[in-house]
């Protein structure tokens, strides 16, 4: 298993997070997903290191950002 930890912008309420959980989620091999609101900190736990652009797709299309530069890193 591996986490990751992910820098979202643009998250403000408990439905952003349930944007973000579900979108991040659904992709594959992805186990977990834990959205810390306060600090736009997204920590995936997976199969397998996940592709960036993947986890910036999933999380554009909730309607938010991955923070450029957020290239993930162990959590």
């Amino acid at each position: 298993m591996v986490n990751t930890t992910y820098q979202v912008q643009g998250m403000t309420c408990g439905h952003c997070v349930s944007a973000v959980s579900a979108e991040v989620g659904a992709l594959p091999g992805v186990h977990d997903v834990q959205v810390d609101l306060a600090t736009g900190r997204v920590t995936v736990s997976s199969d397998q290191p996940l592709d960036v652009a993947s986890v910036r797709a999933a999380v554009d299309e909730a309607g938010y950002d991955l923070v450029d530069g957020s290239s993930g890193g162990p959590a």
